[in-house]
């Protein structure tokens, strides 16, 4: 399950014992590990079904929480996941846009597009760099650097760097010239860079060109439309729009022939990204 950043989780688990029946324990205690590594153990009831237990916990950070549920009495322990989205998650569709593609019109399967307008941002990023600006850090350990190249593109903006280690320069963001499409960084006086240094940088595209949300829609459509075809023997009707040509390493699915079309000319170069 995943929460919006600052909503309440309502956790629920049941307690069994030995033999699977539900039952009441003697105590019931909930840990939750925050994506910080810290922990909270909120407040547990039971609810009007003897056994089965909930528990409310107000989300503060983004990231994965665990979930450790112990009961005594019967001895029953249960251990879940749940997630929580950034506050300004990176999507290049609109939930409302999302759903006008695919022509749904209540709110019933709202959960479900974010997920895949998420993993369709993901997709198209894979092939173009980042798309929706947003804030990056990246360490460069070299000691002397005439230049160096930022690992996404497009840059907007560098906004700080500072050393890795004690006693080395902060160079102010101002006296250094960045090119935002090949990222590379250099100081205006022409002096070389003293590192390691950390680099915190926006990088995307302000303005989202046609091509990329078009693709973004095909590749939606695409994972919409498979995803619930996959128990029915596949799609019907075989448009060579839904073909898959360019299988993403890591993604688990695959990129339709016409939305790689549209990406060609924001693509990366080999290597980059």
């Amino acid at each position: 399950m995943t929460y919006d950043l600052g909503a309440t989780a309502r956790l629920t688990a049941e307690c069994r014992d030995p033999g699977g029946a539900l039952a009441t324990a003697d105590t019931a205690v909930l840990t939750v590990t925050l994506p910080d590594g810290t922990t909270l153990t909120p407040a547990v009831t039971e609810t009007p079904t003897a056994g089965r237990y909930q528990a409310d916990v107000p989300t503060t950070l983004p990231g994965r929480h665990t979930v450790r549920w112990v009961w005594t009495g019967p001895g029953w322990a249960y251990t879940d996941v749940f997630d929580v989205r950034d506050q300004a998650p990176p999507v290049i569709l609109s939930l409302a846009d999302a759903k006008e593609h695919l022509n749904l019109t209540d709110s019933g399967e709202d959960e479900e597009v974010r997920f895949w307008n998420g993993a369709t941002t993901r997709a198209v990023e894979t092939f173009t760099g980042p798309v929706v600006v947003r804030e990056f850090s990246e360490v460069h350990q070299e000691r002397t650097m005439p230049t160096l190249v930022l690992r996404r593109t497009p840059v907007v903006a560098v906004t700080a760097a500072q050393p890795v280690l004690a006693g080395g320069r902060t160079y102010d963001a101002a006296d250094l010239v960045v090119d935002g499409e090949t990222g590379l960084v250099r100081l205006a006086s022409g002096n070389a860079l003293r590192g390691p240094l950390r680099l915190d940088y926006r990088a995307g595209r302000p303005v989202i060109a046609e091509n990329i949300s078009g693709a973004a829609r095909i590749i939606l459509q695409h994972l919409w439309r498979t995803q619930r075809a996959s128990g029915r023997g596949g799609l019907a009707g075989g448009s060579s729009d839904y073909s898959v040509t360019e299988p993403i390493p890591g993604l688990g699915y695959a990129i339709p022939n016409r939305a790689v079309q549209l990406l060609e000319a924001d693509r990366l170069p080999p290597g980059v990204g």
